[in-house]
């Protein structure tokens, strides 16, 4: 299935910082896991939205400090 992240800005604005395909298996992880890495990066998982329309898996995560 093809996942779209989001990260929401500190100003709220949601901009995409990933696309691509994920295995069931990659998807089925977040009920497991409350962080991932993107481009070396750390980001918090906040709420996940399945876009029929459009056939996609939409991720909204915030980046970590530090």
């Amino acid at each position: 299935m093809r996942v779209i992240v989001y990260e929401k800005r500190t100003g709220g604005e949601l901009v995409t910082i990933d696309e691509r395909r994920w295995s069931g298996l990659m998807i089925a992880s977040l009920e497991h896991a409350n962080y991932i890495t993107i481009g070396g990066r750390e980001y918090e998982t906040v709420e996940g939205r399945l876009n029929v329309d459009h056939e996609t898996f939409e991720l909204l995560v915030v980046p970590m400090q530090g």
